[in-house]
Protein backbone atom coordinates (compact mmCIF):
# COMPACT_ATOMS: atom_id res chain seq x y z
CA UNK A 1 0.00 0.00 0.00
CA UNK A 2 1.24 3.03 -0.67
CA UNK A 3 1.27 6.34 1.75
CA UNK A 4 1.34 9.98 1.31
CA UNK A 5 4.23 11.57 3.77
CA UNK A 6 5.68 14.87 4.14
CA UNK A 7 9.42 15.00 5.03
CA UNK A 8 10.85 17.82 7.20
CA UNK A 9 11.26 20.39 4.23
CA UNK A 10 8.28 19.54 2.35
CA UNK A 11 6.93 23.45 0.88
CA UNK A 12 3.46 22.40 2.29
CA UNK A 13 4.58 21.48 5.76
CA UNK A 14 6.51 24.72 5.40
CA UNK A 15 2.97 26.63 4.88
CA UNK A 16 1.54 25.38 8.29
CA UNK A 17 4.44 25.86 10.06
CA UNK A 18 4.45 29.50 8.84
CA UNK A 19 0.34 29.54 9.76
CA UNK A 20 1.60 28.39 13.35
CA UNK A 21 4.05 30.87 14.23
CA UNK A 22 1.66 33.81 13.52
CA UNK A 23 -0.99 32.50 15.83
CA UNK A 24 1.91 32.01 18.21
CA UNK A 25 2.73 34.90 18.33
CA UNK A 26 0.00 36.40 18.74
CA UNK A 27 -0.70 34.06 21.32
CA UNK A 28 2.51 35.44 23.05
CA UNK A 29 1.60 39.03 22.40
CA UNK A 30 0.07 41.31 25.30
CA UNK A 31 -0.70 43.76 23.13
CA UNK A 32 -2.45 41.93 20.81
CA UNK A 33 -5.81 43.08 21.72
CA UNK A 34 -5.27 46.53 20.79
CA UNK A 35 -4.63 45.40 17.48
CA UNK A 36 -7.47 45.61 14.56
CA UNK A 37 -8.10 46.73 10.87
CA UNK A 38 -10.49 49.32 12.02
CA UNK A 39 -10.14 52.83 13.40
CA UNK A 40 -11.65 52.10 16.86
CA UNK A 41 -8.65 49.97 17.41
CA UNK A 42 -5.94 51.34 19.14
CA UNK A 43 -3.28 49.92 16.92
CA UNK A 44 -4.95 50.18 13.16
CA UNK A 45 -3.40 47.91 10.95
CA UNK A 46 -3.41 49.05 7.51
CA UNK A 47 -3.03 46.19 4.43
CA UNK A 48 -3.33 48.24 1.51
CA UNK A 49 0.57 47.44 0.27
CA UNK A 50 -0.12 43.73 0.40
CA UNK A 51 -0.25 43.58 -3.14
CA UNK A 52 3.02 45.79 -3.70
CA UNK A 53 4.56 48.74 -2.51
CA UNK A 54 6.39 49.80 0.63
CA UNK A 55 4.26 53.12 1.81
CA UNK A 56 1.26 53.58 3.25
CA UNK A 57 0.14 57.47 3.39
CA UNK A 58 -3.16 57.89 5.82
CA UNK A 59 -5.38 60.82 6.54
CA UNK A 60 -7.55 62.42 9.70
CA UNK A 61 -10.06 64.84 8.57
CA UNK A 62 -10.25 67.25 11.82
CA UNK A 63 -13.36 68.17 13.63
CA UNK A 64 -15.17 70.96 11.93
CA UNK A 65 -15.52 74.14 14.14
CA UNK A 66 -17.98 76.49 12.52
CA UNK A 67 -20.88 78.10 14.25
CA UNK A 68 -23.28 77.09 11.16
CA UNK A 69 -26.18 79.39 9.57
CA UNK A 70 -29.61 80.45 11.02
CA UNK A 71 -32.21 82.70 9.88
CA UNK A 72 -31.17 85.65 7.43
CA UNK A 73 -27.54 84.04 7.13
CA UNK A 74 -26.71 83.06 3.34
CA UNK A 75 -25.92 79.54 3.38
CA UNK A 76 -24.61 79.45 -0.46
CA UNK A 77 -20.88 80.28 -0.63
CA UNK A 78 -20.11 80.39 3.39
CA UNK A 79 -19.32 76.64 3.75
CA UNK A 80 -16.62 75.47 5.97
CA UNK A 81 -13.86 73.44 4.03
CA UNK A 82 -12.66 70.70 5.53
CA UNK A 83 -9.07 70.29 7.52
CA UNK A 84 -7.25 67.05 6.40
CA UNK A 85 -3.79 66.10 7.61
CA UNK A 86 -1.35 63.11 6.65
CA UNK A 87 0.95 60.41 8.21
CA UNK A 88 2.39 57.95 5.96
CA UNK A 89 4.33 54.47 7.33
CA UNK A 90 7.28 52.51 5.04
CA UNK A 91 7.61 49.16 5.75
CA UNK A 92 10.37 47.46 5.77
CA UNK A 93 11.97 43.75 5.82
CA UNK A 94 13.06 42.16 9.05
CA UNK A 95 14.02 38.76 10.54
CA UNK A 96 15.64 36.20 12.68
CA UNK A 97 17.43 33.18 12.77
CA UNK A 98 18.31 30.17 14.85
CA UNK A 99 20.52 27.61 14.22
CA UNK A 100 19.94 23.96 16.13
CA UNK A 101 21.28 20.09 15.30
CA UNK A 102 19.23 18.82 12.61
CA UNK A 103 17.26 15.21 13.19
CA UNK A 104 19.21 13.29 11.92
CA UNK A 105 22.45 13.68 14.18
CA UNK A 106 23.02 12.29 17.87
CA UNK A 107 22.27 15.59 19.74
CA UNK A 108 18.66 15.20 18.69
CA UNK A 109 19.11 11.75 19.93
CA UNK A 110 20.00 12.68 23.09
CA UNK A 111 17.24 14.61 23.96
CA UNK A 112 13.21 13.85 24.20
CA UNK A 113 11.92 17.22 22.99
CA UNK A 114 11.44 18.27 19.27
CA UNK A 115 14.75 20.85 18.33
CA UNK A 116 12.41 22.16 14.89
CA UNK A 117 9.69 22.34 17.12
CA UNK A 118 11.66 24.55 19.66
CA UNK A 119 13.29 26.77 17.08
CA UNK A 120 10.10 27.87 15.79
CA UNK A 121 8.57 28.20 19.29
CA UNK A 122 11.36 30.76 19.92
CA UNK A 123 10.88 32.73 17.22
CA UNK A 124 7.28 32.76 18.06
CA UNK A 125 8.42 34.83 21.25
CA UNK A 126 11.28 36.62 19.98
CA UNK A 127 8.13 37.79 17.53
CA UNK A 128 6.07 38.93 20.28
CA UNK A 129 9.33 40.41 22.18
CA UNK A 130 9.88 42.44 18.98
CA UNK A 131 6.72 43.95 18.36
CA UNK A 132 5.81 44.44 21.73
CA UNK A 133 9.10 46.77 21.84
CA UNK A 134 8.63 48.30 18.73
CA UNK A 135 4.88 49.58 20.35
CA UNK A 136 6.08 51.09 23.38
CA UNK A 137 9.33 53.10 21.62
CA UNK A 138 7.26 54.35 19.67
CA UNK A 139 4.16 55.68 21.55
CA UNK A 140 5.99 56.69 24.76
CA UNK A 141 8.22 58.45 22.46
CA UNK A 142 11.59 56.57 23.73
CA UNK A 143 14.38 58.63 21.30
CA UNK A 144 17.10 57.05 23.17
CA UNK A 145 16.64 54.18 21.01
CA UNK A 146 18.01 54.94 17.32
CA UNK A 147 17.56 51.66 16.19
CA UNK A 148 15.07 51.48 14.15
CA UNK A 149 14.74 47.29 14.50
CA UNK A 150 13.38 47.85 17.93
CA UNK A 151 11.55 51.00 17.30
CA UNK A 152 9.03 49.56 14.35
CA UNK A 153 11.69 50.00 11.28
CA UNK A 154 10.99 53.63 11.79
CA UNK A 155 12.41 56.31 14.05
CA UNK A 156 10.44 57.58 16.98
CA UNK A 157 10.01 61.03 17.78
CA UNK A 158 9.24 62.97 21.04
CA UNK A 159 5.89 63.27 22.40
CA UNK A 160 4.47 66.77 21.41
CA UNK A 161 3.76 69.86 22.54
CA UNK A 162 0.87 69.30 25.65
CA UNK A 163 1.24 65.57 24.99
CA UNK A 164 3.97 64.83 28.34
CA UNK A 165 2.95 65.33 32.18
CA UNK A 166 5.60 64.66 34.73
CA UNK A 167 4.82 63.75 37.70
CA UNK A 168 6.15 66.45 40.46
CA UNK A 169 5.74 69.05 37.66
CA UNK A 170 9.21 68.13 36.71
CA UNK A 171 10.85 69.96 34.28
CA UNK A 172 12.51 66.55 32.69
CA UNK A 173 12.14 63.43 33.08
CA UNK A 174 16.00 63.72 34.77
CA UNK A 175 14.43 66.48 36.84
CA UNK A 176 12.26 63.48 38.46
CA UNK A 177 13.06 62.80 42.02
CA UNK A 178 12.08 59.62 44.31
CA UNK A 179 9.01 61.54 45.24
CA UNK A 180 7.77 61.86 42.18
CA UNK A 181 6.48 58.51 41.87
CA UNK A 182 3.32 57.26 40.09
CA UNK A 183 -0.28 58.23 41.41
CA UNK A 184 -4.09 58.36 40.88
CA UNK A 185 -4.51 62.07 40.25
CA UNK A 186 -1.72 61.29 37.12
CA UNK A 187 -4.40 59.39 35.90
CA UNK A 188 -6.67 62.26 35.85
CA UNK A 189 -4.53 64.95 34.51
CA UNK A 190 -3.86 62.19 31.23
CA UNK A 191 -7.61 62.36 30.84
CA UNK A 192 -8.08 66.14 31.47
CA UNK A 193 -5.32 66.66 28.35
CA UNK A 194 -6.55 64.04 26.44
CA UNK A 195 -10.43 65.10 26.37
CA UNK A 196 -9.61 69.42 25.71
CA UNK A 197 -8.22 71.46 23.36
CA UNK A 198 -8.20 71.29 19.51
CA UNK A 199 -6.69 67.95 19.60
CA UNK A 200 -8.42 65.70 21.53
CA UNK A 201 -7.72 61.89 22.07
CA UNK A 202 -10.43 60.08 20.87
CA UNK A 203 -11.70 57.20 23.13
CA UNK A 204 -11.74 53.80 21.59
CA UNK A 205 -16.02 51.93 22.59
CA UNK A 206 -15.83 49.07 24.61
CA UNK A 207 -19.36 47.50 24.49
CA UNK A 208 -20.48 50.71 23.59
CA UNK A 209 -19.02 53.04 26.10
CA UNK A 210 -15.84 55.46 25.30
CA UNK A 211 -12.40 54.24 27.20
CA UNK A 212 -8.99 54.89 27.04
CA UNK A 213 -6.09 52.20 27.94
CA UNK A 214 -3.02 53.10 30.25
CA UNK A 215 0.10 50.65 29.77
CA UNK A 216 2.29 51.27 33.07
CA UNK A 217 5.60 49.79 33.67
CA UNK A 218 5.51 47.48 37.29
CA UNK A 219 7.46 49.69 38.90
CA UNK A 220 5.17 52.60 38.52
CA UNK A 221 1.98 49.65 39.19
CA UNK A 222 4.00 48.82 42.81
CA UNK A 223 4.09 52.90 43.83
CA UNK A 224 0.48 52.39 43.25
CA UNK A 225 -0.62 48.87 44.74
CA UNK A 226 1.93 50.37 47.90
CA UNK A 227 0.23 54.10 48.52
CA UNK A 228 -1.65 54.00 51.35
CA UNK A 229 -2.61 58.14 50.92
CA UNK A 230 -6.46 58.62 51.23
CA UNK A 231 -7.94 57.87 47.51
CA UNK A 232 -5.15 56.14 45.77
CA UNK A 233 -5.00 52.20 44.80
CA UNK A 234 -8.20 51.53 47.29
CA UNK A 235 -10.17 53.84 44.12
CA UNK A 236 -9.05 51.30 41.96
CA UNK A 237 -10.17 47.91 43.85
CA UNK A 238 -13.59 50.03 44.49
CA UNK A 239 -13.79 50.01 40.67
CA UNK A 240 -12.06 46.55 40.08
CA UNK A 241 -13.48 44.86 37.16
CA UNK A 242 -16.84 43.65 36.60
CA UNK A 243 -17.21 39.55 35.10
CA UNK A 244 -19.50 41.29 32.70
CA UNK A 245 -16.54 43.89 31.60
CA UNK A 246 -14.10 40.88 31.40
CA UNK A 247 -15.99 38.93 29.23
CA UNK A 248 -17.02 41.76 27.39
CA UNK A 249 -13.65 42.71 25.34
CA UNK A 250 -10.09 40.79 25.06
CA UNK A 251 -8.55 44.23 26.08
CA UNK A 252 -9.98 44.01 29.71
CA UNK A 253 -8.11 40.36 30.25
CA UNK A 254 -5.08 41.07 32.17
CA UNK A 255 -6.04 44.57 32.89
CA UNK A 256 -5.53 45.68 36.70
CA UNK A 257 -8.91 47.64 37.02
CA UNK A 258 -10.26 50.48 35.58
CA UNK A 259 -10.35 54.12 36.84
CA UNK A 260 -11.90 57.40 35.52
CA UNK A 261 -12.65 55.80 32.25
CA UNK A 262 -9.62 54.11 31.59
CA UNK A 263 -8.36 50.36 31.31
CA UNK A 264 -5.21 49.97 33.40
CA UNK A 265 -2.41 47.02 31.55
CA UNK A 266 1.20 46.58 32.51
CA UNK A 267 3.77 45.92 30.19
CA UNK A 268 7.79 45.52 31.08
CA UNK A 269 8.34 46.67 27.92
CA UNK A 270 7.48 50.80 28.99
CA UNK A 271 11.00 52.48 28.48
CA UNK A 272 12.99 54.29 30.37
CA UNK A 273 12.08 58.59 30.65
CA UNK A 274 14.49 60.36 28.41
CA UNK A 275 16.85 63.75 28.64
CA UNK A 276 16.60 64.19 25.06
CA UNK A 277 18.31 60.96 23.34
CA UNK A 278 19.91 59.83 26.62
CA UNK A 279 18.09 57.59 28.71
CA UNK A 280 17.53 58.02 32.26
CA UNK A 281 17.91 55.46 34.62
CA UNK A 282 14.86 54.88 37.57
CA UNK A 283 12.30 56.69 35.01
CA UNK A 284 9.66 55.37 33.11
CA UNK A 285 7.42 56.78 30.78
CA UNK A 286 3.39 55.26 31.17
CA UNK A 287 1.15 55.95 28.00
CA UNK A 288 -2.42 56.65 27.80
CA UNK A 289 -4.12 55.28 24.43
CA UNK A 290 -6.86 56.15 22.50
CA UNK A 291 -8.05 55.07 19.08
CA UNK A 292 -5.54 54.66 16.25
CA UNK A 293 -2.36 56.29 18.11
CA UNK A 294 -0.53 53.84 16.04
CA UNK A 295 -0.36 52.65 12.62
CA UNK A 296 1.22 49.25 11.83
CA UNK A 297 1.68 48.08 8.16
CA UNK A 298 2.47 44.54 6.94
CA UNK A 299 3.30 43.75 3.37
CA UNK A 300 2.99 39.45 2.20
CA UNK A 301 6.28 37.94 3.44
CA UNK A 302 5.43 34.70 1.69
CA UNK A 303 3.07 34.90 -1.45
CA UNK A 304 2.35 31.04 -1.09
CA UNK A 305 0.10 31.35 2.08
CA UNK A 306 -0.56 35.08 2.36
CA UNK A 307 0.43 35.36 6.07
CA UNK A 308 3.18 38.26 7.19
CA UNK A 309 5.63 35.72 7.83
CA UNK A 310 8.05 34.10 5.78
CA UNK A 311 9.57 31.13 7.33
CA UNK A 312 12.48 28.99 5.86
CA UNK A 313 14.81 26.23 6.71
CA UNK A 314 18.29 25.36 5.57
CA UNK A 315 20.17 21.84 6.47
CA UNK A 316 23.75 22.28 6.43
CA UNK A 317 26.70 20.46 6.65
CA UNK A 318 25.52 17.56 5.16
CA UNK A 319 22.31 18.02 6.55
CA UNK A 320 23.40 17.78 10.09
CA UNK A 321 23.07 21.13 10.98
CA UNK A 322 19.48 23.38 10.90
CA UNK A 323 18.82 26.69 10.32
CA UNK A 324 15.15 27.83 11.12
CA UNK A 325 14.59 31.79 10.46
CA UNK A 326 11.12 33.66 9.96
CA UNK A 327 11.17 37.15 7.84
CA UNK A 328 8.54 39.97 8.05
CA UNK A 329 7.60 42.92 5.93
CA UNK A 330 6.40 45.34 7.92
CA UNK A 331 6.67 48.71 10.21
CA UNK A 332 4.53 50.17 13.35
CA UNK A 333 4.63 53.88 14.20
CA UNK A 334 3.02 56.67 16.18
CA UNK A 335 0.58 58.77 14.78
CA UNK A 336 1.40 62.17 14.65
CA UNK A 337 -1.00 64.82 12.24
CA UNK A 338 -0.88 68.59 12.15
CA UNK A 339 2.81 68.38 14.39
CA UNK A 340 0.36 66.34 16.93
CA UNK A 341 0.30 63.36 18.84
CA UNK A 342 -2.75 61.98 17.57
CA UNK A 343 -3.81 59.56 20.07
CA UNK A 344 -1.15 59.58 23.31
CA UNK A 345 -0.51 61.18 26.06
CA UNK A 346 2.63 60.31 28.09
CA UNK A 347 2.84 60.00 31.68
CA UNK A 348 6.68 60.21 33.36
CA UNK A 349 7.53 59.48 36.72
CA UNK A 350 10.13 58.04 38.94
CA UNK A 351 10.38 54.63 39.38
CA UNK A 352 12.45 52.00 40.63
CA UNK A 353 12.80 48.44 41.96
CA UNK A 354 11.34 48.24 45.64
CA UNK A 355 13.97 45.75 46.62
Amino acid sequence: MAYTTFGVNDALAMKAWSKKLTIAMRENLDIAPLMGEDANSVIHVKNEIKSGGDKVTFGLRARLTGAGKTEGETAEGNGESLSIYSDSVTINELGHIVGAASQYTIDQQRVPFNLRAECNDALAEWWADRLSAWFFNQVCGNTAQTNTKYTGMMATTAPTSGRIIRAGSAAGDNNLTSADIFTLDLIDQAVELAKVGDNMVRPIRVGGQPKYIMYLHPYQVTSLRTNSSSGQWLDIQKAALSADNSSRSPIYSGALGEYNGVILRSSQDIPLGVNSTTAVSNTRRAVLLGAQAAVMANGVADKGTATKFRLNEELLDHKRRLETSSWMLGALKKTVFNSADFGTVVVSTYAAASS
